[in-house]
């Protein structure tokens, strides 16, 4: 075999292995998208609260974050709820997420048979107006199974959410955000 054909050759396997490379990356790059999912917090009266929330998928569950600027200092609940809109002050969100109909919990220590599958506690905002949640939930998931979130609506509360039923007392919903996938 000449030099130029075993040249022609091995940049005919390069070509072909960079092209499976690049063809396997971009697969890799949309399946990273498509187990992202974020949602805007706006305020749902006349106040400045906003935030956003961000729903990372993993193998056993979601990773949630939320940082909300401009609310009141103290405990809130932190909520999805079923509904996928805003209006009205938040109330076009209904209820609580609870697709196995079962008692208001806590989510993640009491798991979903003893918590609705949107009952996520609380996030604690401090003297500042600013504030953070962040927890790991096994088992919610953004658009495959029981308990799939994608569309729904996160829900600031204007009290802590103090477990207690049906919906954990914590007051009208003061931020709202809807869960969107990212593209």
């Amino acid at each position: 075999m000449s030099v130029w054909r075993r040249v022609a050759k091995s940049v005919s396997v390069i070509t072909i292995l960079g092209l499976l490379l690049f063809l396997y990356l971009g697969v890799q790059g949309q399946a990273l998208a498509a187990t992202m999912a974020t949602a805007d917090i706006h305020d749902t009266g006349n106040g400045a609260l906003s935030g956003q929330a961000t729903f990372t998928e993993t193998e056993t569950g979601l990773i949630i974050r939320a940082q909300v600027a401009n609310a009141p200092v103290g405990f809130h609940g932190f909520h999805i709820h079923e509904g996928e809109r805003c209006e009205d002050g938040g109330k076009a969100a209904g209820g609580h997420y609870n697709p196995d109909g079962v008692k208001h919990g806590k989510l993640v220590t009491d798991g979903f048979a003893n918590a609705h599958a949107g009952d996520l506690g609380n996030l604690v905002i401090g003297l500042g107006g600013s504030g953070t949640y962040q927890q790991e939930i096994p088992g919610l998931r953004l658009t495959e199974g029981a308990h799939a979130i994608a569309n729904r609506a996160v829900i600031v509360h204007e009290k802590m959410d103090v477990y207690v039923q049906p919906t954990g007392n914590a007051g009208d919903r003061i931020g709202c955000g809807v869960i969107r996938l990212e593209s």
